[in-house]
Parts: structure tokens; C-alpha cells; sequence
């Protein structure tokens, strides 16, 4: 992937400008207790004042050796782990990563085995006091690892014929399956006996397949699938003159960044498969700025990966994508005609095709840092590239290649909250994607809604992508940096921005040492809550600021968000699996008039499976209003929501009810409360 410069080398520099998690244990921190609010504010509390970055609570830079030594501990001392957090006997845990804080406190990411299976969907982070006592723990599924067998009865090769048909259906070529093996699968809730299949070769429009298709074993039935190769599109804009970073070695030149891990970038003319070749030539001068020479888009990518490096160095004290000081690679003129740029976990490395006609080389400097972005997050929490967990992958690629394009602070392509916004990849000169309100490409979400993990993971990014630029900037309509923006929130309240530094902290420490694999929308609020409190206080205005910018785009409610007048059912009422539905009543009495257009909805449901339920809001006209639609991909427990309701057609006063079917097999839960709220 890369090899070691000349003994003396020439080299010229960029110049630095800049799933829901589960929560175990007794004595869980109060500042993931504090991220999840309940009750009525009974009076306003005192204007938060901004906060300053606790430095006990941030992380602390670690060189390579000395992460590779932490995380060697944390190996040695895996099974004493385990016990300790009460893992069973036949599960082992495995680390992948640790993150030391100021105060010594260590945050270590494992995965687990069970009988010496994977367990995919089992990753938890461990939080360790520097007395060496469990402080917290964070799941990515609550459910206790038991299976009835380890012997599949249905064989590897019936799961890969299905894998390898379903890759056919969405334009694979391959007859067989890159590999198969036996897992358990734990992501989606209850474990199971399973196949992990992985499929390679290409998709309908030219990109790599990396399909993951999980099989139960025990019943041949598809439980989950999803893409391994994770894209970005865009046409580019050339970045201008800039410096790089590369290798001379007697009178040749190379794109090799010595300074950044070895990265290298290389040619592939054309090709979809390999390396091709390393971009090498008797002069330091790289392309003419044009596409007539094949090295102009050499020297974009490897300056937007230089920028990127650079970026999460200085922001964040990371050293390189897996933070281990290695470098990944770029390749670019993949393919003909491909209008597309992907990452790829198996190779290591960002790939870029030309365009539409081979005309625009994707290397815009926000493409590169979406793209390696996307390895950050593989290496980090791992989130699942489907449903809401897919929707926050690819929302952290378009916040930190936000972040990136305003660090290098390159006059011929400014920072700003659009994403692709130099590419015309619409032809009428608009970006690809808008943070302040994703809902202008068309087809993104600017608010979360039940359905949206079924959404495509590049329009269900949208809340996130709303949330960061409402927690940076904060809502309404202005002009930064001479773009125009108009951030609208969902609750018609108005939220004040931290700036984006902070707000680039916050995401990025929820998303370092809160999330999981299976982390949603829920989890990540109560994660980057967490994270702003650990970072500047839970009375602090950033603190604050987290809450009212997730209840902007849906998530959760602001502070005192439940005042006015509530009436409360707090019967628990049981939950049949895959039965009847069930009401729970509210009688509401002594209110003229009809029912106001924002009545909220307050719903507290135990659940292992929320997709299997069905919500309704019952008026006492008798009229349905649907609170929450059933998603065979929403596979969070519990659901602990609070919905907006038209209900202006209806009386105030009258029973109104609350109706929940659970309308699939295998799980079973409790309605223990719920409120309807009149503003």
C-alpha cells in the first residue's frame, strides 16, 4: 500500500491552514442518564452560558506507539473484561480501538466472538477509570448472546446461491460469492445462527459491490443485507495551484506523501480493478490544470488526501484514517464515463471516476474528504450502511468533508454548507446537497419521521446533516462567508448556533466513544449529549444548544419542551407479539374548542424490535392520525418518542386514545406510558 521514500528525499509540503446504543452496568455516568429528558419544566431555567472544552474530558493525542500499546493491554486483559462486565462464558471480546481522555479515562471499542464465532452486531465500547474500575459500558444490542445450536441446518452454499441472486437483481455479474462464513447475527435484536455472505464484482452503473448479505441459518430467511462500498458523487473543481507533498528518488518524482503515512496515488487509465500505476514523471510540476493531462487529476486527489490527513490531525489529534499513522491510497480515471467516487474498507483507499464523458475527474476536495471520511467511521463506530445507522455513516462523510473543505481555506474553492456545490452535477449549477435544508436536493429529509431508515442512506443523512448545520449556525435565514442559507426547524423554534469547531467536537466524539454499529437517530442524540456534556458541562449553553438543535430536526425535545398543559396515562398496557392491538385511554376534560395543530404526543413503549410496531393516534371523533409506521429495518428497541399532530379538526375535549399492534413475529413489549400535550 506504501513503501518508504528514498533516503533522501525532495519532498514539498501542504501548509496546514487551515446504532441505539444500550447502556449497561449500575452506576451508568449521569451524563448519559442526562441525555435522555423526561418530565415538564416547572419553571425556565438560567440562560446556559457558553462552556470551554473540559480538557479532563477530551481526548488526548496519542502517538502510534502508544495506541498500539493500549490497545495490547487491552487484548492481555480481555477475559478479566469480560467477567467483569458480565459477559458468558463462551463470549470473548476482541479490541479494536482505544481513546484516552485528560483524566486517564480509557474508552476501548471491542468486538465479540461467542463459541469462536463473530458476532456481528456485539461491538460495545468499555469506559475505564484510571483506577482501572468500569465506569460505563455501551452496547450496540442489549440482548443476552444464547442460541439453541451451532449447527447450521441450512449449508453455506444455499445461503451464497441466494446472496449471489440477489446481487444479480441489483446488477452484479458474479456467479459465486467472494466468501462465506458462519456468524451471529445480533444487530437487529434477538441473536441468531447465521451466514455472512459477501459478494463482489460490480453494480448496475460501474461501482464495486461489496454486498453483505446476512441468512439465518436455521431457517435459510434473509435477515439483513447491505453495501459494503460506501459512495460519494460529484464532478470536480480543480482546487487551483497548491502545493504537495512528494517523493524524488535520482531524478524521478513521485505522488508518494511521505509526511502522511506513505499515501500514493495512482492512475488506473481506465481500469476498475488493481492499482494501476503510480503517478511518476521527471518533474515536480503535476497536470496543467486541464483534463488533457492525465496527472491534473493525480494532483487533486492527492491534495484533497494530504488537506483530509491534515484536517483530522489538527481538529481532532487523529493520525490518519485508522489512527494508526498509515496511509490509504487514491486511484483515479476509474472506469469510462464513471460519475461516481467511492471508499472501500478491502483496499484501503478512495477511487474516483472522470465524469460524464470523462470530462470532470470526481477529485473535488469536499468528494475526497466525504470519501475518507467514510474510512474514519469503519474504523470508529462501525455504522451499519442501512437504515438510520446508514443515514448517520453517510451524514459524518458530508459534516467532516464540510469540515475539510473549510480547513484548507483554498480561495478557489471556499468552505462552505453545500455539498458538491463546484460540480454542476445537476447541469442547472446546483449542489448536490444542502446542510441547512437537505430538503432542496429534492429528495432528502430535513426532519426525522418514523420510515426514514427505509429511506436511501443518502437522503435519511439529511436530519444529521440539518442538525450539524443548525448546532454550527443555528436557524433562520443569513449570509456566511457570502452564501446564502435559510434553515427552517421542525418545531418553528429558533436555535443559536455554537460554531462549527465545537459542533465538529461534539459529533466527533459521540462518534469515537458513544456510538456503535447500531447506533440511530435516538442513540445519537443521547451520544452527542453525552459528548457536549462531558466536554463543556451539562448546564452549558453547547449543551443546550445539542438539544435544541435535535429537536429542530425532530429528535427528542428542547428543555422544558413538554410545558403547557399534559394529561398522562401511565397504565402499563402488554403488548401481544404479533397480536391484537391495544388502546390506552386519556380522557380530556374542561378544554373549549378543537384540538390545536401541534398537540404533542409523548409515547414511552418497552419493545426488542420497534419496527414490528404500529402506532395511531385515536381522536374522539374516532379519526386515526399514524404516529409510527411498521419497518422491518428499524430494528432499535424501545421507542421513546415524542410526535407533532395536526389535530386541529378534532374536539379537545373527549377520550382520545392510543393504539399499538406489534405485526410481526418474536418479540413483545409494554406500552408504560403516554401524554398528549396542548401547547
Amino acid at each position: 500500500m506504501s513503501s518508504s521514500p528514498s533516503s533522501n528525499p525532495a519532498r514539498r509540503r501542504v501548509s496546514p491552514r487551515h446504532r441505539t446504543a444500550t447502556v449497561a452496568l449500575a452506576g451508568v455516568a449521569a451524563l448519559i442518564a442526562a441525555a435522555v429528558q423526561s418530565g415538564a419544566a416547572t419553571a425556565a431555567p438560567a440562560k446556559p452560558q457558553p462552556g470551554k472544552a473540559n480538557p479532563a474530558h477530551s481526548s488526548v493525542r496519542l502517538t502510534t506507539a502508544q495506541r498500539a500499546g493500549l490497545i495490547r493491554d487491552a487484548d492481555a486483559g480481555r477475559a478479566d473484561t469480560a467477567r467483569s462486565i458480565g459477559l458468558g462464558d463462551r463470549e470473548k471480546l476482541v479490541a479494536r480501538d482505544v481513546v484516552k481522555d485528560g483524566d486517564g479515562t480509557l474508552h476501548t471499542r471491542y468486538e465479540r466472538t461467542y463459541a469462536g464465532l463473530p458476532v456481528l452486531g456485539g461491538d460495545l465500547i468499555v469506559d475505564t477509570a484510571p483506577s482501572g474500575a468500569t465506569k460505563r459500558v455501551v452496547k450496540a444490542s442489549g440482548a443476552t448472546l444464547k442460541v439453541a445450536g451451532l449447527t447450521p441446518a441450512v449449508p453455506k452454499a444455499t445461503a451464497e446461491r441466494q446472496a449471489v441472486a440477489r446481487a444479480k437483481k441489483l446488477g452484479g455479474t458474479k456467479s459465486a460469492a467472494d466468501s462465506v462464513r458462519t456468524v451471529i447475527w445480533v444487530a437487529t435484536g434477538k441473536p441468531v445462527l447465521a451466514h455472512e455472505t459477501v459478494v463482489g464484482g460490480l453494480q448496475d452503473d460501474g461501482t464495486p459491490s461489496e454486498l453483505h448479505v446476512i441468512t439465518d441459518a436455521g431457517t435459510g430467511k434473509k435477515l439483513y443485507e447491505y453495501q459494503g462500498i460506501r459512495t460519494g458523487v460529484g464532478n470536480t473543481q480543480y482546487s487551483g495551484q497548491v502545493p504537495l507533498t512528494t517523493t524524488q528518488s535520482g531524478s524521478t518524482y513521485t505522488l508518494t506523501d511521505g509526511d502522511r503515512g506513505g499515501h500514493k496515488t495512482y492512475n488506473l487509465n481506465r481500469g476498475t480493478s488493481g492499482t494501476g500505476t503510480l503517478f511518476s514523471q521527471g518533474s515536480d510540476t503535476w497536470g496543467n490544470g486541464t483534463i488533457s493531462d492525465p496527472a491534473t487529476a493525480g494532483a487533486d486527489a492527492h491534495y484533497g488526501a494530504a488537506v483530509t490527513w491534515d484536517f483530522y490531525q489538527d481538529t481532532f489529534g487523529r493520525s490518519g484514517i485508522k489512527n494508526n499513522g498509515v496511509g490509504a491510497y487514491s486511484r483515479v480515471h476509474y472506469g469510462n464515463s464513471y460519475v461516481n467516487a467511492f471508499w472501500s474498507d478491502s483496499c484501503f483507499c478512495m477511487t474516483y471516476g472522470d465524469g460524464s464523458g470523462n470530462a470532470d475527474p470526481l477529485t473535488a476536495l469536499d468528494v475526497a474528504g466525504h470519501e475518507m471520511s467514510h474510512g474514519v467511521t469503519s474504523n470508529t463506530a462501525g455504522l451499519n450502511y442501512s437504515g438510520e445507522s446508514g443515514g448517520l455513516n453517510e451524514a459524518t462523510s458530508d459534516i467532516f468533508g464540510t469540515g475539510v473543505e473549510f480547513y484548507a481555506n483554498n480561495a478557489s474553492d471556499p468552505g462552505d454548507y453545500l455539498i458538491g456545490e463546484k460540480i454542476d452535477i445537476n447541469g442547472d449549477g446546483t449542489p448536490l446537497r444542502y446542510l441547512d435544508k437537505p430538503s432542496k436536493d429534492g429528495a432528502s429529509k430535513d426532519s426525522w419521521y418514523s420510515g426514514i431508515g427505509g429511506v436511501d442512506v443518502h437522503y435519511s443523512s439529511g436530519p444529521a446533516n440539518h442538525f450539524f448545520y443548525l448546532l454550527s449556525e443555528g436557524s433562520g435565514a443569513k449570509v456566511i462567508d457570502g452564501v446564502s442559507y435559510d434553515s427552517p426547524t421542525a418545531d418553528g423554534l429558533p436555535v443559536t448556533g455554537i460554531g462549527r469547531d465545537k459542533a465538529l467536537q461534539i459529533w466527533y466524539r459521540a462518534l469515537t466513544t458513544k456510538w456503535t454499529s447500531t447506533t440511530n437517530y435516538s442513540g445519537a442524540r443521547t451520544g452527542t449529549l453525552a459528548a457536549a456534556g462531558e466536554l463543556y458541562g451539562t448546564t452549558s449553553a453547547e449543551y443546550a444548544a445539542v438539544q435544541d438543535a435535535w429537536a429542530g430536526v425532530g429528535v427528542g425535545t428542547r428543555p422544558g419542551g413538554d410545558t403547557g398543559t399534559s394529561y398522562e396515562s401511565t397504565t402499563p398496557v402488554a403488548i401481544p407479539d404479533n397480536g391484537p392491538a391495544i388502546t390506552s385511554d386519556i380522557t380530556v376534560t374542561g378544554r373549549s374548542g378543537n384540538a390545536p395543530s401541534n398537540l404533542r404526543v409523548a409515547v414511552n413503549i418497552t419493545h426488542t424490535w420497534r419496527g414490528d410496531l404500529v402506532i395511531d393516534l385515536v381522536g374522539p371523533s374516532g379519526t386515526s392520525y399514524r404516529l409510527k409506521n411498521f419497518s422491518s429495518s428499524d430494528s432499535g428497541d424501545d421507542v421513546d418518542e415524542t410526535y407533532t399532530v395536526n389535530a386541529s379538526a378534532e374536539p379537545a375535549d373527549g377520550t382520545w386514545k392510543l393504539k399499538v399492534q406489534d405485526q410481526a413475529a418474536q418479540d413483545k413489549g409494554t406500552l408504560n406510558s403516554w401524554k398528549v400535550t396542548f401547547p
